[in-house]
């Protein structure tokens, strides 16, 4: 069963009120636009109908004043033969053709009234047409924007990232150990002396002097 019943119906509507109504959104704009497409369809070919039968009528009615010539025409012949009650009977004839084609002209009058109908009808519903289409991308746009919301809570606290946490703590953990070691192998040693002091550093010294020395020749033989 559609959500519009006629035409009127979906003129009439709030497609905004029927989207805050509904459990599925995205489900509803997608039958609010189909029903809408169908309809406009419908009243498409209303309208072509209504143009092929003033075609046709207007055809009617150019042989019904043709008609009518016609029997004027013979009409006048047997006037001028004397014979005023064939005159007579061809002026009926004449007459009958001209109401039945007034009939006609009247009814093209009513097609025009539905055509103008048809006209403002297909206008706003391709107007609701359109207000439809634009809600229904901006409810994919935010259906999007809400997936990939979803998809990156879930990346920060899905089962893979408690796990990399949980094997940071473990490596701090191991971390902390090898620092306790290291540590726990200071403990109970003795201090440098003074002297002992001095003399590590004479020894850099003499370290750091060896070291520019041989900088200095391998520069040289560079040269």
């Amino acid at each position: 069963m559609g959500i519009f019943s006629r035409t009127r119906d979906i003129i009439a509507a709030n497609v905004t009120d029927l989207l805050d109504k509904a459990e599925d959104p995205a489900k509803m704009i997608r039958m609010i636009i189909l029903e809408m497409e169908e309809t406009l369809v419908e009243v498409r070919a209303s309208a072509a109908r209504n143009i092929a039968d003033q075609k046709e009528m207007r055809r009617h009615i150019d042989r019904l004043e043709k008609l009518q010539d016609s029997w004027m025409e013979k009409a006048q012949l047997a006037l001028s033969k004397d014979r005023e009650d064939l005159a007579k009977a061809a002026l009926v004839e004449r007459q009958k053709a001209a109401d039945m084609a007034g009939q006609l002209k009247g009814e093209i009058g009513t097609l025009d009234d539905a055509l103008r109908a048809n006209e403002e009808d297909i206008s706003k519903l391709q107007a609701k047409l359109r207000e439809a289409r634009a809600r229904q991308n901006s409810i994919a746009t935010r259906m999007e924007s809400a997936q990939n919301r979803l998809r990156m809570r879930e990346a920060y606290a899905g089962e893979r990232v408690q796990d990399a946490f949980a094997r940071f703590e473990m490596l701090e953990r191991r971390v902390d150990l090898t620092e306790g070691r290291a540590d726990a192998m200071g403990m109970g040693t003795q201090p440098k002396s003074l002297e002992e002091e001095i003399a590590e550093l004479e020894s850099n010294d003499k370290v750091e002097a060896e070291l520019a020395r041989l900088k200095a020749a391998q520069q040289q033989q560079k040269d």
